[in-house]
């Protein structure tokens, strides 16, 4: 069997957030073997990719280890993709109801969600970024209201938003399901061997 790089640590998911860390545990499953960890890293500005990249490389110091840190975005067509990075701050501060006061003035209510996953593997590794987008539209807020602006996001071919989902439905198109995809794909190809405390876990058996 060839090995591939060796990793000397899990991966570690850097989240504070109890309902997306259960969203990804959910998503890859035991494929990649990871731990998770709150940090308090600066809010960045700039385009989607390259503050989930500059968020990796600050994490990766502090961790000293294999890091994967994510950003996710909701985009208004109408609005040239903004709030964009910055939906949670727009929420924080005007709720569903004045994110949906924001398009009145528009005819086109479409949007998109995205989710830039970036991994780097130690503190002189430029990180690898992965993107997953969900086509949809904004709508009044339907569903629970406990995690973000899921209640006022309906993908497209659905009628009922994400927060309406069964999770595991959600779970198979959501923006966050296509860019761990690539995760998963990347972690498989690079053949990366993980060392753990019941020992070692070569990247070739990752499904």
């Amino acid at each position: 069997m060839v090995s591939g790089l060796a990793v000397s640590r899990p991966v570690t998911f850097v989240t504070g957030n109890a309902k997306k860390l259960e969203e990804v545990r959910a998503i890859l499953g035991p494929s990649i073997p990871f731990q998770s960890l709150k940090l308090d890293l600066p809010e960045l500005q700039g385009e989607p990719e390259e503050i989930s990249k500059e968020k990796a490389r600050l994490a990766v110091k502090e961790v000293n280890g294999p890091v994967l840190v994510e950003d996710t975005c909701l985009c208004f067509n109408a609005l040239n993709g903004l709030p964009g990075p910055y939906i949670k701050w727009f929420l924080q501060k005007i709720g569903h109801e004045g994110l949906n006061n924001i398009l009145k003035a528009y005819d086109d209510k479409s949007a998109y969600a995205m989710c830039v996953f970036s991994l780097a593997l130690g503190p002189n590794a430029d990180p690898i970024s992965f993107i997953g987008k969900t086509q949809g539209s904004i709508v009044p807020p339907r569903g629970p209201p406990d995690f973000g602006w899921d209640p006022i996001f309906q993908p497209d071919g659905y009628q009922q938003t994400y927060a309406e989902m069964p999770k595991e439905e959600k779970n198979t198109i959501s923006h966050r399901s296509k860019a761990l995809a690539l995760v998963k794909s990347h972690f498989a190809a690079a053949n990366y061997a993980f060392q753990t405390d019941y020992g070692s876990i070569s990247g070739e058996n990752l499904p």
